[in-house]
């Protein structure tokens, strides 16, 4: 893997490259504009100058969505029933996934739960029961459309013996592609000691697990200026304390078999690897060396949705390896057609072909014959 503190090629064309444009308006190396665009004026500069596209995937491609929402029944009457109302996710329907999946040569998209707010079911009844029907649901649509729609699984999480036998069950049963867990449930994040059961089962399982972020009960509501929602602020945020909590906690060394994936670029982990590698100056984490630290998170797995921006994934490319990256788009809330154009001005053609399909392939070999 290559050296997060040597420079990494990101944009794969230098100007001489481009075809030739008219005087007024000819390309300006993407390289060269953001290092100059930093070096004077930061990245709020970088972004407000204008680039141009330097590759875009090939239809033929037909990209693989890894960070794409489904909105099942049961999940919907359980959110209705505590007016936890979401109109982008209620208006969701396979159909409108497959339009928008079309429209951007999305060939197949791994459905996860939209905002799966079964996350503070106290009653594990009821979250039992949630978890079980949406996963009968994805899967019913997996079947359905055998060649358009993958499954990540829910689990109802945090409840423990409830989650492990719904994990038999996913993986036994419906053979799904993986699972999706929350960045924290309450007051716990993924590495907290009462969840290592479940960590330890899906080791086992060499699993796929996609983690998707929501605000925790410490932060939920907080509002720097009103009508702000948490997930500008806090979803990023609580990416990152989840990915430290499994990191600091042993339980990403432990589970070394778990293909952790984690949504939106890692939210604020690509800016924080600093501090993450001054951690060890703690006795009580003195056996997280820099190597360690940073062995760790270029072996996770990180998506696209709604950072396809020249800071973001500046930051995520010099973090983690090109291999590491999935194409995501996070619809219904963003479409994969937003994203694909928007990565699409940012990394060269053969990048491109890695994110939007040839990393999922070695995550999911079976997508290769849909």
């Amino acid at each position: 893997m290559p050296d997060a503190r040597k420079p990494r090629r990101l944009f794969g064309r230098c100007v001489c490259c481009v075809p030739p444009s008219p005087p007024a308006v000819r390309a300006i190396d993407r390289r060269t504009l953001l290092a100059g665009a930093l070096a004077t004026s930061g990245v709020a500069a970088a972004a407000a100058l204008p680039v141009p596209r330097l590759a875009q995937a090939q239809p033929a491609q037909r990209r693989i969505d890894f960070h794409h929402h489904q909105t099942p029944p049961a999940f919907i009457a359980a959110m209705k029933r505590r007016n936890m109302i979401n109109p982008s996710a209620f208006a969701w329907t396979p159909e409108r996934s497959l339009e928008e999946m079309d429209k951007a040569a999305v060939g197949v998209a791994l459905l996860s739960v939209a905002r799966p707010e079964l996350a503070f079911f106290e009653d594990s009844d009821e979250a039992r029961a949630v978890a079980r029907e949406s996963n009968d649901y994805g899967a019913k649509l997996q079947s359905d459309y055998k060649t358009r729609f993958g499954v990540l699984a829910s689990l109802p999480l945090p409840h423990v013996d409830e989650s492990l036998k719904e994990i038999e069950h996913a993986f036994d049963v419906l053979k799904v592609d993986g699972v999706c867990l929350m960045t924290s449930y309450g007051d716990k994040w993924l590495g907290h000691t009462s969840f290592a059961p479940v960590m330890d089962a899906l080791n086992a399982r060499k699993a796929i697990v996609f983690v998707h972020p929501i605000a925790p009960n410490c932060c939920a509501g907080l509002k720097p200026v009103p009508d702000f929602a948490d997930s500008v602020i806090e979803y990023g945020t609580d990416t990152t304390r989840t990915i430290a909590s499994i990191l600091f906690s042993g339980t990403s060394r432990r589970c070394k078999d778990i293909r952790f994936v984690f949504a939106h670029g890692g939210g604020t982990a690509p800016y924080l690897v600093e501090r993450f590698n001054r951690a060890g100056s703690n006795k009580s984490l003195a056996e997280y060396t820099y190597d360690v630290v940073m062995s760790e998170l270029r072996r996770y797995h990180y998506d696209t949705a709604i950072m396809a921006h020249p800071a973001p994934l500046a930051a995520l490319t010099r973090l983690a390896p090109i291999t590491q990256i999935l194409f995501g788009s996070d619809y219904p809330f963003r479409t994969p057609a937003d994203t694909a154009k928007g990565i699409g001005e940012f990394l060269s053609a053969a990048d491109l072909a890695a994110v939007e399909r040839g990393n999922a392939l070695r995550l999911i070999p079976r997508l290769a014959s849909l």
